[in-house]
């Protein structure tokens, strides 16, 4: 897939999960000459092992989530990093409302969900909102950190289920994160919350920026090469 971009600068791929290799091209401002096709082809030939390579890992992941179990099943996700156990029990009597808890075992942790019976919900459904709630509370705690040490006061912050960014701010302030980043271990969702209030300091991305986000998490790249390497798994947990 090719894409023209007016904020691209030269030429990058990228693998989607969905779309596969997309091949992304500066829009030439008016009078200068296009990238000639010769020039993508050359391009994508220099990097043929590295897409060959990153297609193959994706196939077989891809036919490892495949292979996994129904939720109710006893499927195991990913929770704070950490492997999980899905077990769905009927709730007991008196319990008035589905309820979800992590129970640690011998051999593995688990998350208990002890549905009521008039709850029709899906599992994941189920799920995905005790997921959503746990996630805004660490993400707050996390602002809240990282906020006042930068100086900065944060507008509104909402949840999203995005596939192409985990975090994002807005030029009025306001903070957005995918739910999913409580699947993830702590660190990896505190980078990402410290990513965004830096933002509010610095818009974009230039050297300023990566000079105030490397003092508030020095070893921000490795955790977001965590999400970059977990990310088909963490948005196809409750699939």
């Amino acid at each position: 897939m090719l894409r023209r971009s007016p904020r691209a600068r030269r030429l990058r791929v990228t693998i989607n999960p969905e779309r596969g290799v997309v091949v992304t091209v500066p829009v030439m401002a008016r009078g200068e000459r296009a990238v000639p096709d010769r020039v993508v082809t050359a391009f994508l030939a220099e990097r043929e092992p590295w897409i060959r390579g990153h297609l193959g890992r994706q196939a077989a992941t891809r036919d490892r989530l495949d292979d996994r179990p129904a939720l109710d099943d006893g499927r195991v996700i990913l929770y704070l990093g950490e492997p999980h156990r899905v077990r769905v029990v009927a709730a007991p009597a008196g319990v008035r409302s589905t309820r979800v808890s992590r129970v640690g075992g011998d051999e593995e942790d688990e998350l208990l969900v002890e549905r009521v019976g008039r709850d029709h919900r899906p599992t994941g459904t189920i799920l995905e909102a005790w997921f959503r709630a746990r996630a805004r509370a660490a993400l707050d705690e996390a602002i809240a950190r990282h906020a006042p040490a930068l100086g900065v006061t944060p507008g509104r912050v909402t949840m999203r289920d995005t596939r192409s960014r985990w975090g994002s701010c807005s030029r009025s302030g306001a903070l957005s994160f995918s739910w999913r980043l409580v699947l993830a271990p702590p660190g990896a969702l505190d980078a990402v919350a410290a990513h965004e209030c830096c933002h509010l300091r610095v818009f974009g991305h230039g050297p300023t920026f990566w000079a105030l986000l490397d003092q508030c998490v020095p070893d921000h790249p490795e955790r977001r090469r965590w999400l970059k390497r977990h990310s088909p798994e963490l948005h196809a947990a409750l699939i």
